[in-house]
């Protein structure tokens, strides 16, 4: 018979441990015995599956503590925001508030508008002449962030929304971001000011961003709100224009 799996160099090993599926190493492979725990709770094995996959580039995150919560949390990264940029009319938000004729879609790059600076993006949400608001809350457990990842290791959430008047028209714009409990408390918020488009604006696209870290545990849910008006008061769609709305959890 040939030499045993236990008798292969540790080196070796990890090198075969690190072609299986991260949730086979984690859920059975573990299981199997102290030596096959101790190489996927260690960090080398982690190390070599992010170095095989890619996910130590110009960020190689060197620092990291944890590199298994690193590689899941690298792997799963998405934008948790479903219908970030109207592709789906209203579908998946919830209008917080409707004021004036409501929310519309319109296709980039819209009346007085310009080009959004992705080719990715093609349409936009903009508001009327009374405060609109819509809302999306992400749940982070059904999105995969089990609760010990997020009470202790407690990943960046990172939000991002991008906003634009049209050139003739003058908007507001407010944007407020807040991590809740299972029961939905506020356990951290980001709120920004209202920001005065002006008329006659070059009606260009602006990123707005916020990262919450060191939030402390309890988080299971996020709430993402945005909305606007024009300060014009016309009659249709001359308010602020939001589009590729985005939550991200991140090492």
């Amino acid at each position: 018979p040939g030499p045993r799996m236990e008798s292969l160099p540790e080196a070796v090993l990890i090198r075969i441990l690190a072609s299986i599926p991260a949730v086979d190493l984690v859920l059975a492979c573990r299981l199997v015995c102290c030596q096959w725990k101790n190489l996927v709770d260690g960090a080398a094995l982690w190390i070599l599956k992010c170095q095989q996959e890619g996910l130590t580039g110009a960020e190689s995150q060197e620092n990291a503590e944890n590199w298994q919560n690193f590689y899941f949390l690298s792997k799963k990264r998405k934008n948790l925001i479903k219908n970030p940029c109207g592709e789906e009319d209203l579908q998946h938000w919830g209008e917080v508030e409707n004021g004036g004729d409501g929310w519309k879609i319109e296709e980039l790059p819209g009346d007085f508008g310009k080009e959004f600076p992705s080719e990715e993006v093609h349409k936009y949400f903009v508001t009327s002449y009374e405060w609109c608001r819509k809302a999306q809350v992400i749940d982070l457990r059904a999105e995969g962030y089990w609760e010990e990842l997020m009470d202790t290791t407690q990943p960046k959430v990172v939000v991002k929304d991008w906003y634009a008047g049209r050139s003739d028209a003058g908007c507001l714009y407010e944007l407020c971001v807040k991590l809740l409990s299972e029961n939905e408390d506020v356990l951290a918020e980001y709120k920004s000011e209202t920001i005065a488009i002006p008329q006659d604006n070059d009606a260009n696209w602006t990123e707005i961003s916020h990262t919450f870290s060191n939030y402390g545990p309890g988080v299971r849910f996020v709430c993402f709100e945005h909305g606007g008006q024009d300060t014009l008061f016309w009659k249709g769609w001359y308010g602020v224009r939001v589009t590729n709305s985005s939550v991200t959890v991140e090492p």
